[in-house]
C-alpha cells in the first residue's frame, strides 16, 4: 500500500458552478472555503460554451492564483475546481486536478474527492487494453472507462462507467455546455447543491462553500445520484439504485468545517453533542476543560457544559504555521507541533486540566500536548477523546491505509495513557458517536447512516485491491498479540 499514515490528513474538496458570469472567480471563492480539505494543490477549469480552459498548480489556492491574470484568463459561465490532499498518487503537477482531456468530439474536465478501492486492477486492465495514463491518480480511470464506450452518448457511458469503479467518490465533470456531479452508492464523501440568485447552480463538497458565494442550499446529493446541469436547468438521475447511506463519520469528527451542514446535521452541533456524551461516559475530576484548536473546540465546549466545569483557553494555535504532518522525521514533526501549539501558563499552572481532542492517530501530537501542559505547570492532565479509538484503516478517501502506525491498533487504552504521559485517558463509544451525529435522513441504514469501520473494522463495502494487504496486516497483528500473551 502506498502510504504510511502521517496524521489525519484531509482528502480533497470539489466545487462547480453553472450559469454565472463570474464562474471562475466564484469557483476561486468556493475553493477558498474548502481549503481545509487539501493544501497540496489547486486548480480550476472554465467553459465559455465553446472551449475549456485550465489553470492548476501545487500549493495553496492563494499561491496557485497569486497572479490575478491567471484567474482572469479563465473566461466563461461555468467552471469546476479542486483543492487537493493526495490520497492517491504523489504530489506532482500531473496529479493536480481538475484534469482536462481534449477529444475530437469535445473536451471534458474531471475532479474527484475520494478513493477508488479497485483502481489498481482497473488501471492494469485499461493499460493492457491500450490506455495511456497521464497521472498516477485514480481519478483519471473514469475518463478512460467512458472513452471505451464510443457507441453510447456521454451520460449513458458515464452511468455504466460509474458502476465499474468502487469505493468513495464525489465526481464533478465539466463539458462545454454541461456540469455533472456524481456520488458513490454509499455517499462516503459529502456533496451538496446550491442555487444562485441569478438562477445558476453550484455543487460543492460542503455547505460552507455555498455560504461563501451566496448560494441557497437546495439539497444534499444522495448515494447513486447523477446531477446534470445545463441550459435546461437541473435534473437528477441515478446510475444505480443499489445504495445505502454510509457517510464517513470522520467528516463530522474532524474534516468538515464546523459551520457546514451535512445531511441535515450542523457539524458544530454534532461535535458539541460528542463532547457532552463523552463527559457522561468518561467523567473527570478536574478544575477546567480546554480544547485542542481548532477541530476539538466544539467538543470541548460540550464537555465543559455537561461537566459544569469552566471552559478555558489553555492552548493557543499559531495560525501562520505550515502543516506538521508532512515533516519527514519524528524530531522535525515534534518541533512542528511546538510551532503550531503553545500552552498558556497563566491558565493551566497548578490546575488539574481535562484536555479534549477529536482523535488519536499515531499519538505524537498527544504526547507533545501533555508534555507541553505539564511543562507549563499543569498539576494533572486528563485526556479525553471525542471519538472512539482509531484502530482500522480508511480506504474511501482519507490517508489512512495501514494499521502499523495507528496507536490504538497496537496498544490498550492503559498502555496508550502511559505512553502519552496523561494522568487518565478516555474515549467516546461508537454508540454515543452515532447518537451524537443523529442523521435525520438515515432511514434504516446501519450505524445511523455512518461509516464507523475505522473503529470496529466492519466495512460497508468489499475492499477489492486493498483486501489482501489489509488481511495480511490483521494477521500480523494477531500473531504479535499472541506472542505478547
Amino acid at each position: 500500500m502506498p502510504y504510511e499514515i502521517k496524521g489525519l490528513n484531509e482528502e480533497c474538496g470539489v466545487f462547480g458552478v453553472f450559469g454565472s458570469q463570474e464562474a471562475a472567480h466564484m469557483t476561486y471563492f468556493g475553493l477558498h472555503s474548502l481549503q481545509h480539505r487539501g493544501q497540496e494543490g489547486a486548480g480550476i477549469v472554465s467553459s465559455d460554451g465553446i472551449k475549456l480552459r485550465q489553470y492548476r498548480n501545487r500549493g495553496l489556492l492563494s499561491e496557485v492564483f497569486a497572479n490575478p491574470q491567471d484567474l482572469d484568463r479563465l473566461e466563461g459561465t461555468s467552471a469546476i475546481g479542486h483543492v487537493r490532499y493526495g490520497t492517491s498518487g504523489n504530489n506532482s503537477i500531473s496529479n493536480v486536478q481538475p484534469f482536462l482531456f481534449h477529444f475530437h468530439d469535445g473536451d471534458v474536465a474531471l475532479a474527484h474527492n475520494g478513493n477508488l478501492t479497485n483502481a489498481k486492477s482497473l488501471k492494469q486492465k485499461l493499460e493492457d487494453e491500450g490506455a495511456v495514463f497521464q497521472s498516477n491518480s485514480d481519478t483519471e480511470i473514469l475518463i478512460h472507462l467512458i472513452r471505451q464506450k464510443q457507441d453510447l452518448d456521454f451520460i449513458d457511458a458515464l452511468k455504466l462507467s460509474l458502476n465499474e469503479v468502487h469505493g468513495g467518490f464525489a465526481f464533478v465533470i465539466l463539458r462545454k455546455d454541461q456540469l455533472i456531479a456524481a456520488l458513490d452508492p454509499n455517499g462516503f464523501r459529502p456533496l451538496c447543491i446550491g442555487r444562485l440568485s441569478d438562477g445558476g447552480y453550484v455543487v460543492a463538497s460542503e455547505t460552507c462553500a455555498l455560504d461563501m458565494v451566496g448560494a441557497e442550499f437546495v439539497r444534499d446529493v444522495l448515494p447513486g445520484e447523477l446531477v446534470i446541469i445545463d441550459e435546461n436547468g437541473l435534473r437528477i438521475e441515478h446510475f444505480t439504485t443499489d445504495t445505502e447511506l454510509a457517510i464517513c463519520s470522520m467528516e463530522y469528527i474532524y474534516f468538515a468545517r464546523p459551520d457546514s451542514i451535512i445531511h441535515g446535521v450542523t457539524v458544530h452541533n454534532a461535535r458539541k453533542r460528542m463532547g457532552k456524551l463523552l463527559a457522561k461516559e468518561q467523567p473527570v475530576d478536574c478544575d477546567m476543560v480546554i480544547g485542542v484548536p481548532n477541530s476539538s473546540l466544539s467538543a470541548a465546549s460540550g464537555f465543559a457544559e455537561e461537566s459544569g466545569l469552566p471552559y478555558e483557553m489553555g492552548l493557543i494555535k499559531n495560525q501562520y504555521v505550515a502543516r506538521t504532518f508532512i515533516q519527514p522525521t519524528q524530531e522535525l514533526r515534534e518541533r512542528g507541533v511546538k510551532m503550531k501549539l503553545s500552552a498558556v501558563r497563566g491558565v493551566v499552572e497548578g490546575k488539574r486540566v481535562a484536555i479534549i481532542d477529536d482523535s488519536i492517530v499515531r499519538g505524537t501530537t498527544s504526547m507533545q500536548i501533555v508534555r507541553m501542559l505539564k511543562e507549563a505547570g499543569a498539576k494533572e492532565v486528563h485526556m479525553r477523546i471525542a471519538s472512539p479509538p482509531l484502530k482500522f484503516p480508511c480506504f474511501y478517501g482519507i490517508d489512512i491505509s495501514t494499521r502499523s502506525e495507528l496507536m490504538a491498533a497496537n496498544y490498550s487504552i492503559d498502555e496508550m495513557c502511559k505512553m502519552i504521559g496523561a494522568d487518565s485517558l478516555g474515549f467516546l463509544s461508537v454508540e454515543s458517536l452515532i447518537e451524537a451525529i443523529d442523521i435525520p435522513d438515515a432511514g434504516n441504514a446501519p450505524n445511523g447512516g455512518l461509516t464507523v469501520a475505522y473503529f470496529d473494522g466492519k466495512y460497508p463495502t468489499p475492499l477489492y485491491d486493498y483486501e489482501e494487504g489489509y488481511l495480511a496486516s490483521l494477521n500480523k497483528q494477531h500473531q504479535r498479540e499472541e506472542k505478547q500473551q
